[in-house]
């Protein structure tokens, strides 16, 4: 059933209703097939599945001692349900023997399988919109093939699944785009009861689990505006049933999002680093960004320092518009010659809006929020390469060639996720001006005991700006564990300067303490425990000084006290048992 409009285009648009099913094939070749593709991408991904936490990795509930034997309600309770409901899964199935909580093999693993299952769902999904655009079924095959490789095997994708915190990516759209499948594989042009509930669940999943999935109903919207029947809203009026419940819980979804929001440090009309406009003005330039990386995948950075467009004329923002309106006129204009491009266009522009409009952002440029709208560019590339006048081998080779040399830059690329050291150093390499990456560059040093490198790069990073809180208490203790107490209490001084904290001031005590002058030293202690009379590390120093006073029980009395607060401290308890207590 078909309009007026669709008769007129130069390749028809076939319509959503299914044909009668053919013969079936065998089935064991496909399985085959996917058994092939899950070793080939766990083979590209495996650098990276013991790799450490980094970043946003290590704020998140498994990694704070105060959810190690909380119940599933306190993991759940807050922000992104879903999300930390499969995180909470991989905590209580950490294996003891490997570090526990801080093995990330788990996580890791979880993080490859669900990237795997949205590769077969970008297969489906672009299989059966080629099907509607006329698309040969041998070679709708071949291009949906690779479509589906190419968003599995694209270097682009690493950060989305080997960064750990990225999870809210891989899980998100894993609902997105099974709810894109659920939407395109009905069995009628009018959407049925069982696939309206399916599609509500569906969509509510991917926004518990993140805010930006929000914009689905776009999504579908745009989806029955160009194939059901085709370039007609018809579909769209004919699918009222769906919408509206979908449209209420959108408004919800949105409601969440202004929540989160409202409370989030790094994001909102409330940042001060820069305005919503000047935040549009530079997305519209990093947008390119991320079509040029989607062609050519060099230079990857996970922490791009990006300059912000202060007004429009700032670093060719006005240019980047320009573009950005030229193309979306012509994808519009021509949508029916190129029903793919420009379906895939907007289809990018509607996923990319949550983090690349208005809504600032603290860091403009991330390559993981490409994994969302990754599937609108694969369909502009379907276009092409559909139209391409080449022979069915030659094509196979050059498809071929190509998820080869993406997959071996992403096994590339993976390497540098399974040292901290290594990807902060190719980080500060291209990002050699920004304080973040050489600050988590020396911080990889501290962690793996190699201070004299740590100190030198806290010293760079100080250099870059003012240093704050953190990089000075961090600094101090790097001192502090070579043996140059002086220098340690230097930089603890300047930490308390700008922070009174108990963790900064037991320090100071315990470097005091390093050189003998103990008065100083209890002096600092007693700071520290008055600042936070909870704070157990203050009385372990104190035991300390005591003890090599000679004054054994006042010692014990203040390893005592430590084990009070957290009666699982070995430490304080080995101390008192070398005391005899």
């Amino acid at each position: 059933m078909k309009s007026s409009k669709a008769v007129k285009t130069k390749r028809p648009v076939a319509n959503i209703v299914a044909v009668a099913p053919s013969p079936q094939p065998r089935r064991w070749p496909y399985a085959a097939a996917l058994l092939v593709a899950l070793f080939v991408v766990f083979e590209v991904y495996w650098p990276a599945i013991h790799g450490q936490f980094l970043l946003d990795d290590t704020y998140l509930p498994y990694m704070l001692p105060s959810y190690a034997s909380a119940p599933l309600i306190a993991w759940i309770k807050d922000l992104r349900p879903l999300l930390m409901f499969s995180y909470w899964l991989n905590f209580q199935y950490a294996d003891p023997a490997r570090a526990g909580m801080q093995d990330t093999f788990g996580y890791h693993f979880v993080n490859v399988i669900l990237h795997f299952f949205n590769g077969i769902l970008v297969f489906l999904a672009v299989r059966k919109v080629m099907s509607w655009a006329a698309v040969e079924k041998w070679l709708s095959l071949i291009l949906a093939t690779f479509a589906g490789g190419l968003f599995l095997l694209h270097p682009l994708q690493t950060e989305s699944v080997s960064y750990v915190a990225s999870r809210s990516e891989t899980l998100s759209v894993f609902f997105v785009l099974a709810t894109l499948v659920v939407f395109l594989y009905r069995k009628s042009n009018a959407v049925g009861f069982g696939t309206t509930l399916a599609v509500l669940a569906l969509f509510g999943a991917a926004v518990l689990t993140k805010e930006h999935t929000v914009v689905l109903p776009l999504l579908l919207l745009l989806t029955d505006y160009y194939w059901n029947p085709g370039f007609s809203i018809a579909g769209i009026r004919r699918n009222w049933r769906l919408y509206i419940p979908i449209a209420a819980a959108g408004a919800l979804g949105i409601a969440l999002v202004v929540r989160v929001l409202s409370r989030a440090g790094t994001a909102g009309f409330g940042m001060k680093e820069f305005t919503w406009y000047q935040y549009f003005f530079t997305e519209c330039r990093v947008i390119w960004d991320y079509l040029w990386m989607f062609l050519v995948p060099v230079g990857q950075n996970l922490d791009a320092d990006v300059p912000i467009s202060r007004s429009i004329m700032d670093h060719g923002a006005i240019i980047a518009i320009l573009g950005l309106l030229a193309v979306s006129v012509a994808a519009w204009i021509y949508r029916r010659r190129f029903p793919l491009a420009s379906y895939g266009w907007f289809v990018f522009l509607i996923l990319i809006a949550p983090t690349s409009s208005f809504v600032p952002i603290k860091d403009p440029f991330a390559e993981r929020r490409l994994y969302l709208s990754f599937i609108g560019l694969l369909f502009v590339t379907m276009e092409f390469l559909r139209r391409w006048k080449i022979g069915r081998n030659a094509l196979l080779a050059v498809l071929s060639l190509v998820l080869v040399a993406e997959a071996a830059a992403t096994y590339q690329r993976n390497q540098l996720w399974d040292s901290a050291i290594d990807m902060w150093t190719d980080t500060v390499a291209k990002s050699p001006h920004k304080l973040r990456p050489r600050f988590q560059l020396a911080m990889a040093y501290f962690q793996t005991g190699h201070y004299p490198e740590a100190i030198e790069h806290f010293e760079k990073a100080a250099q870059l700006e003012p240093p704050k809180f953190d990089l000075l208490l961090d600094w101090g203790l790097a001192y502090g564990f070579i043996g140059k107490p002086a220098e340690a209490i230097a930089k603890l001084r300047e930490a308390s300067a700008l922070e009174q904290s108990a963790h900064v001031y037991s320090q100071i005590g315990m470097e005091y303490g390093q050189m003998g002058q103990y008065p100083q030293a209890l002096d600092a202690l007693a700071t520290a425990i008055q600042i936070d009379p909870n704070f157990m590390m203050s009385y372990v120093y104190r035991g300390d000084v005591f003890s090599v006073q000679g004054n054994k029980p006042q010692a014990a009395e203040e390893y005592r006290r430590a084990l009070a607060i957290d009666p699982n401290s070995s430490v304080a308890r080995e101390k008192l048992t070398r005391l005899g207590q």
